[in-house]
Formats: C-alpha cells, sequence, structure tokens
C-alpha cells in the first residue's frame, strides 16, 4: 500500500486526478466505507496531494 501511496503522489497533476476518479469509481462500486472515499477523494486537490506527499515521505526521510 505504500508503493502505491507514494507512486500515485508522485505522479504528475493530472495523471494522479485520473487514477484517483477511477480508484473513487471503484471504491464506490465496491461499497467501500465512506470514510475512505473521502480521504482518497481529497487527493484531487493537487495542494492537498503535494502537502500529503510532503508530510509522508519527505517528514520521514529527514527523520531517519
Amino acid at each position: 500500500m505504500n508503493d502505491t501511496l507514494e507512486m500515485l503522489l508522485s505522479q504528475p497533476d493530472a495523471i494522479r486526478r485520473s487514477v484517483v476518479y477511477r480508484l473513487l469509481d471503484r471504491l464506490k462500486e465496491n461499497h467501500a466505507p465512506q470514510e475512505l472515499i473521502e480521504a482518497v477523494a481529497c487527493l484531487l486537490d493537487d495542494h492537498a496531494a503535494e502537502k500529503a506527499y510532503e508530510v509522508i515521505y519527505k517528514c520521514a526521510r529527514t527523520l531517519e
């Protein structure tokens, strides 16, 4: 999951949004929890996705 998330967040904005839209469709089709759908939907926002990448990956690297 971690590798998938990093790959997704490191994509150019247009590609990331396209993948997120497809993922949201699949989550809805499979009746995923609403909280998960909402969390993934946040990644459609360019600034939110960039901040998520920074917090998850850049901060983790500086702590090692």
